[in-house]
């Protein structure tokens, strides 16, 4: 993946400046949803509506309240087998949920209950941070001083004096991430197992302009 760090009309000193920050995460989504397939509509919204209200009922019992569950509403379609012919199997149900855990410690005996209870499709767990925002503003602090560090270095090289600040460009933040990810720079569950949470990466990147002082 390319990352732009270019102007159009060349001046001055342009320098590109990344850093990341990483961090313990205090957040935990899970993502499951139950998938009920009967010959009847009803009885496939009936069974999945009862998945539904035992799955919520198992997350309100590891204390994690209502506003941190967020459930689809209840989707119906038919479903078909290809195989020469198409064929009618049922009407399909589904209703997914997005769990979001504060007590990491909890993961996986949630995950255990909410299967148990009826989800019968997961979707993998994200880990993040809270203060994330924090974390981008500091994260982007130290983008800037590295394209002043690495300015001021090319100006002494060339014999020239650094002026001033005159362009300032940043760097999308998502496409950052993921050319740290490409290079094996993340630290995102990066632990034993998929269920370990590692830490949560936030990049910042920015392009500064820096005019030239005659000597």
């Amino acid at each position: 993946m390319r990352i732009d760090q270019s102007v159009e009309t060349p001046w001055g000193i342009s320098v590109f400046g990344a850093a990341s920050i990483n961090a313990a995460p205090d957040v935990a989504r899970l993502r499951v949803a139950i998938k009920e397939t009967r010959q009847q509509a009803g009885e496939a919204f009936e069974v999945t509506r009862r998945g539904v209200n035992q799955v919520r009922e198992v997350v309100r019992g590891h204390g994690v309240p209502d506003r941190h569950v967020s459930t689809s509403r209840l989707n119906l379609e038919s479903s078909y087998v290809y195989g020469g012919e198409r064929k009618f199997v049922g009407y399909e149900c589904t209703a997914s949920f997005v769990i979001e855990l504060r007590a990491l410690d909890t993961l996986e005996a949630v995950l255990v209950d909410v299967v148990e209870a009826g989800a019968n499709e997961v979707g993998g767990v994200e880990f993040d941070v809270r203060t994330k925002k924090e974390l981008r503003a500091e994260a982007r602090r130290a983008a800037v001083a590295a394209a002043r560090e690495k300015a001021a270095l090319y100006a002494e090289a060339a014999g020239v004096r650094l002026g001033a600040v005159i362009h300032i460009k940043d760097v999308d933040s998502e496409q950052l991430q993921n050319s740290y990810r490409s290079h094996g720079r993340s630290t995102e569950g990066d632990g034993e197992g998929d269920l370990t949470p590692g830490r949560v990466t936030v990049t910042a990147g920015v392009v500064l302009g820096f005019s030239i002082i005659e000597s």
